[in-house]
């Protein structure tokens, strides 16, 4: 029995390895194989704008569209839900390994005045237009002029202006690329879609003689179709199709999607700040353990070999206060409580997506299993908070329980509950619906909720951390303190290490966020995390060592406000990405990137404030564990 389980458990070890390597897919996902003429599906996500920053539904514009019965939305996961994606079938028909000339989508649509002028501006704001074919999204092909290296562009363009005059891309042609899996007979060969670009183009009704389902274009010189303020607009929506043959296999499909940043820079620019950041991190290192063995050697003297003239200097001096529990301990441990709960989520979500569970293709998953990480990850909150705050001789746990497990969540709530407000003025997909929301509440409610308070009740009923001195009952007077042992200082100069071990990362998931990119790099990722967790440990046990050294024992909130000033440098850096990469300039834009952006500063401050916490905790347990104190 236990030889036929361990040969289970080595045939699924096989199986998920092989998996891993050979596809970019979740392992257990199977690609979908098509025979000559079988219908292919086309379907469309949405409508996506970086300047406007609002998604859409495919049928918000006036496309050909079935009849309203006929309309059928897919299921969708929480994540696709979240991210704005609407995915709905359309009237394009293709089938496998069969090329069609110019065919007619429908009946020429007329555009009412509302319609006219929706469509307008959504040119203007330069959308795109996102379909999918067996779950892979379209790409326009397009050259760089500068060095001829083709490139690609997510979805196609809807429009666009030249002199100040609009134009709708009312025809498509698809470029469909396939690989032949099984050729063995003639009759039954297999295939499998490989490839899904689109080349979109503007030509104007006149120019299009019909003939029932089909189309020709008339003119060799084809002229654009002008969306015009004057008179009635009637638009004829076609397209084509084209399949051609591939030798990339479907495990290599996403490989133009996934290459659309620069990697060469990427690799660079990441392996150059991991070099820094070690380097850094054991110049600080040597200059700690050298600095305190000294420290130490000093105090631990024989008694015979020490100057009767010696006094208590330094970080010894307050020896009787360092531990002595902070103001507002439940907001303290509060915060320390969501920023494990953070740390832990963010972990184990990288983890999985660098093994390669959370890729691409599987639309949505990352944000819905990040979700549902932290959900879980509320044991640990209440724990490390719980025990935190009965070595800090907090009487009222429950109360404390209950503020870890809804300060963080009621912020983030609140902040998306209000700019959720605008969203559903623009009608745009983007907004999460009330039904998610109860869902949401429901998640926190019945699954948070109940583990944080379950982890407080054992982290509070566990022994509290043991400090290695004894409090004094009457705290000593802090004397004045050096220029360069201000708050506001240490936040600046500490916050500099942590953001060099990540700005360039930051940067690609920016872009990724912001400007509709695929980001994959999770190897990459992982290790600027480990790198970030080093370098805030790091720098908040200089900062802690040189404040003690001032005779201040006030270190418990700024190891962790020091800690987490990288914070500061993550928001500058938003602000410079928002004037020089993005192109917004409405009012409610860019209040939704200035509000998602301030979450996204906060949670990864409680993050890094945690890190930092924690080595600041440790390292002075240590080093007062290391000292004999009379």
């Amino acid at each position: 029995m236990a030889s036929s389980t361990r040969l289970h458990i080595v045939s699924f070890c096989l199986f998920f390895f092989i998996n891993y390597y050979d596809c970019f897919y979740i392992p257990g996902v199977a690609p979908t194989d098509f025979k000559a003429n079988d219908a292919v599906e086309i379907k469309a996500v949405k409508l996506t704008s970086v300047k406007a920053q609002l998604p859409y539904e495919y049928y918000s514009l006036a496309f050909c569209k079935p009849p309203n019965s006929e309309i059928k939305y897919k299921a969708e996961n929480l994540g696709e839900v979240l991210r704005g994606d609407r995915i709905v079938n359309t009237l394009y028909s293709v089938n496998m390994t069969v090329s069609k000339g110019c065919t007619v989508l429908c009946n020429k649509v007329k555009l009412s005045a509302k319609e006219k002028k929706i469509l307008q501006q959504r040119i203007r704001q330069e959308y795109f237009v996102h379909l999918l074919a067996d779950n892979l999204p379209c790409a326009t092909k397009f050259q760089i002029l500068e060095t001829g290296e083709t490139q690609y562009e997510h979805g196609y363009r809807l429009g666009s202006v030249k002199d100040n005059k609009i134009y709708i891309n009312n025809h498509v042609k698809f470029i469909m690329y396939h690989h032949l899996v099984d050729d063995t007979d003639a009759k039954k060969k297999t295939y499998r879609i490989v490839g899904f670009e689109v080349e979109a183009r503007s030509i104007d009704n006149n120019e299009l003689q019909a003939n029932g389902n089909t189309c020709k274009i008339t003119s060799k010189k084809v002229n654009a179709q002008e969306i015009s303020d004057k008179g009635d607009t009637e638009i004829l929506f076609t397209y084509s199709v084209d399949w051609k043959e591939s030798k990339v296999p479907w495990a290599s499909r996403w490989d133009i999607y996934l290459s659309m940043t620069d990697v060469q820079i990427h690799w660079f620019s990441i392996i150059n700040s991991v070099v820094v950041v070690l380097f850094l991190a054991g110049i600080l290192t040597m200059i700690i353990i050298r600095t305190l063995r000294k420290d130490i050697a000093k105090y631990n003297r024989p008694e015979d070999d020490m100057d009767d003239t010696l006094e208590e200097t330094g970080w010894k001096l307050v020896h009787g206060d360092v531990f002595r529990p902070p103001q507002r301990v439940k907001l303290f441990t509060s915060f320390v409580g969501s920023g494990m709960q953070i740390l832990c989520c963010s972990f184990l979500t990288i983890v999985f997506a660098m093994l390669g569970m959370l890729s691409p293709s599987s639309r949505g998953s990352l944000m819905q299993w990040a979700i549902i990480l932290f959900m879980l990850m509320g044991l640990i909150a209440g724990f490390f908070s719980g025990r935190l705050y009965k070595t800090l001789k907090g009487d009222s746990w429950k109360k404390a329980a209950f503020q870890t497990a809804s300060l963080y969540p009621t912020i983030v709530f609140g902040c998306c509950f209000f700019l959720n407000f605008f969203i559903w003025g623009k009608q745009s997909s983007g907004a999460v619906p009330f039904t998610t929301m109860i869902a949401l509440l429901c998640m926190w409610f019945g699954i948070s909720l109940p583990l944080v308070y379950l982890g407080y009740y054992f982290g509070y009923r566990k022994q509290p951390y043991s400090h290695p001195v004894r409090t004094n009952q009457i705290p000593r007077q802090v004397p004045d303190q050096q220029w360069y042992l201000n708050p506001v200082f240490g936040i600046l100069i500490a916050g500099i290490l942590p953001f060099g071990a990540m700005f360039i990362e930051l940067f690609f998931i920016f872009t990724a966020i912001w400007e509709n990119q695929f980001y994959y790099l999770f190897g990459f990722l992982f290790l600027v995390f480990v790198i970030l967790i080093i370098s805030c440990s790091q720098i908040s046990i200089v900062m802690v060592y040189f404040q003690l050294c001032g005779e201040d024992y006030r270190w418990w909130w700024r190891s962790f406000v020091v800690s987490g000033g990288s914070a500061f440098y993550v928001f500058a850096y938003s602000i410079f990405y928002f004037i020089t990469k993005l192109e917004i300039s409405e009012f409610i834009p860019t209040l939704l990137y200035f509000g998602y952006t301030i979450l996204m500063v906060f949670t990864f401050w409680l993050m890094t404030g945690t890190i930092g916490f924690y080595a600041a905790y440790t390292f002075i347990r240590k080093i007062y564990s290391e000292i004999h104190i009379e």
